[in-house]
């Protein structure tokens, strides 16, 4: 018996070590924000989520004048606030621009504050920059992919700073991931 016990204090130690290196790495390693609205935020985070080189994502509430706004709050359609995705990323690993190229990839930047049956500003397309080098490259990415003809309509996708990200309830936090689910029945 103490042998079995040995061992089982061993895993738990392994477990311990793994952890502490796994937070010392985390600390050491350079990470950026970025952060995206693009409808609903739920399939959103899920397609972020699954990428090498995004090390954590929150969905949340940006872009609009209520302090510490509720999930009720947003769908009056009245805080202007859209639902976003806040992505903690690797450059080393995944760079900005690929972010992009997702975000223009998963959901339609021209419907102006929809997306599939979702209506109102919080499903608004929105890219809010971190830094000036962010700005610059989501500006050229909009411009490129508005001149490539991949959509008829022209592209209204907002890019702004980013302001306060209000994180939402624990709930809405890797929603579909919890549900055994890939992406919104949309």
């Amino acid at each position: 018996m103490p042998r079995a016990a040995t061992v089982k204090q061993g895993k738990v130690e392994l477990k311990a070590v793994a952890r502490r290196a796994q937070s010392l790495h985390r600390a050491s390693m350079k990470t950026e924000k970025a952060t995206f609205g693009a409808g609903c935020f739920w399939g959103v985070e899920e397609t972020f989520r699954k990428l090498k080189g995004v090390v954590s994502t929150a969905v949340g509430y940006a872009g609009g004048t209520k302090e510490n706004p509720t999930y009720e709050d947003v769908c009056t359609d009245e805080t202007g606030h859209a639902e976003v995705v806040e992505i903690e990323f690797d450059p080393s690993q995944l760079k900005y621009e690929e972010l992009l190229d997702v975000f223009w990839s998963n959901h339609n930047p021209t419907t102006l504050n929809r997306q599939g049956p979702d209506v109102g500003t919080q499903y608004r397309s929105v890219i809010f920059y971190h830094s000036p080098e962010q700005k610059m490259a989501a500006a050229a990415s909009r411009e490129k992919i508005d001149k490539s003809g991949r959509f008829r309509q022209p592209i209204v996708t907002q890019i702004e700073p980013a302001p306060s990200f209000w994180r939402a309830e624990d709930y809405h936090q890797r929603y579909l991931q919890k549900r055994g689910q890939a992406h919104c029945a949309i």
